[in-house]
């Protein structure tokens, strides 16, 4: 297996990341313990930012492994490589920083956040997938 030092580059960087995630998880249990006021939409909203981080951080290793093994034809390489890592960042940025504050009712603006990065997910799966099949199939 040969892992472009690029890779191993951002590979670091998303580990680093992971750091973040473990230090949210530590806040979530100060969340639950009913050590930080919370509403039931912030609990709901910093639940789903710190599965979403665990989640696309790992699911971005994966997907710069594989990416780095076989030929990806070049416009669906650099969204193949990029969209699942930037939604790593994108998405939990969103569901946290969209209720913060005193006893939010609803999301705020920085919702947009979220959907950026479901956006950026979205085009980072289909081009890692499609990159893949295309690769398969030659390869058949």
């Amino acid at each position: 297996m040969t892992v472009q030092p690029q890779t191993l580059l951002t590979i670091g960087v998303l580990l680093l990341f992971l750091v973040t995630v473990e230090s949210g998880g530590y806040f979530l249990t100060k969340v639950v313990r009913r050590h930080v006021e919370t509403n039931d939409l912030q609990k709901g909203f910093f639940r789903a930012g710190h599965a979403h981080a665990a989640v696309l951080l790992v699911l971005s290793i994966v997907i710069l492994l594989v990416a780095d093994q076989v030929s990806l034809p070049a416009p669906l390489e650099v969204v193949a490589r990029s969209g699942v890592p930037v939604a790593a960042v994108l998405m939990p940025a969103g569901f946290f920083l969209s209720v913060l504050g005193e006893d939010p009712q609803q999301p705020g603006r920085l919702i947009i956040l979220l959907w950026l990065g479901a956006a950026s997910l979205t085009a980072g799966l289909l081009a890692a997938g499609i990159g893949l099949v295309l690769a398969g199939a030659a390869a058949l």
